[in-house]
C-alpha cells in the first residue's frame, strides 16, 4: 500500500512540472500552461482615465474598488457591479477590455 501511495505521489508530481514562470497543470485530461501575472496594487485615483471611461460606458453604475497593474501597463480592477455581485476586470492602458 505505501509503494502505491509514493507511486500516486510521484505521478502527480511529475504532472505539474512546469518553471516559476509558466507551471503546467494537468486536469480533467487536459494539459494547460499557467501564465502568472504579477500585479502591483496602485491607487484608484491613478487609473488611466481611458479605462475610467470604458468603465463608465461599458458597465454603467460599477463601482470600482481596487486596481492593480503589472509590468506590461496592463489593469486588473476589482468591481462592484449595481446589482450587488463583483468582478474582475483587465484593460489595457488605453482601456481596451481584455479577456482573461
Amino acid at each position: 500500500m505505501k509503494k502505491l501511495v509514493f507511486a500516486t505521489a510521484l505521478a502527480l508530481g511529475s504532472l505539474t512540472m512546469g518553471t516559476a514562470a509558466t507551471p503546467i497543470i494537468f486536469h480533467d485530461g487536459i494539459m494547460e500552461d499557467i501564465f502568472l501575472q504579477d500585479y502591483t496594487e496602485v491607487a484608484t485615483s491613478d487609473v488611466p482615465t481611458p479605462i475610467i471611461e470604458a468603465l463608465e460606458a461599458d458597465y454603467a453604475g460599477a463601482i470600482l474598488n481596487k486596481a492593480y497593474v503589472d509590468d506590461e501597463n496592463k489593469y486588473k480592477l476589482e468591481v462592484s457591479m449595481e446589482d450587488g455581485t463583483s468582478t474582475e476586470l483587465y484593460a489595457d492602458a488605453n482601456g481596451n477590455w481584455i479577456e482573461m
